[in-house]
């Protein structure tokens, strides 16, 4: 079953358009299938401009949640201290951990 009316403007150019920009390389026949499915896709979303809307509020979500935040305050009792971070190594530096690098210059500059 065809949904295509002719009207979807998709063409082989378009497909193969499509095709380089996701970096697949097609042959004529996967062109003309692929062709023929975008064009029955796009044929099938276009039944949807027949529904009636005028009467439905635009909206951007249909849930009706809301997004829930907290101020960003500090709360003294959650927080670790440098020296309680610290305390479970030997191997600090100016108060910081003390790592072995792991990252290292370019040699070819």
């Amino acid at each position: 079953m065809h949904y295509y009316n002719g009207m979807s403007g998709i063409n082989r150019q378009d497909v193969v358009h499509v095709a380089k920009l996701a970096n697949l390389s097609l042959e004529n026949e996967e062109i003309d299938k692929f062709h023929s499915q975008l064009s029955d896709i796009v044929g099938y979303i276009s039944e949807l401009d027949e529904i009636d809307t005028s009467e439905v509020e635009p909206t951007s979500q249909c849930t009706g949640l809301e997004n829930i935040t907290r101020s960003d305050e500090i709360q003294p009792e959650n927080v670790l201290q440098m020296e309680d971070a610290l305390s479970g190594t030997e191997n600090t530096h100016n108060g910081y951990f003390r790592v072995k690098a792991i990252l290292r210059e370019r040699k070819d500059k």
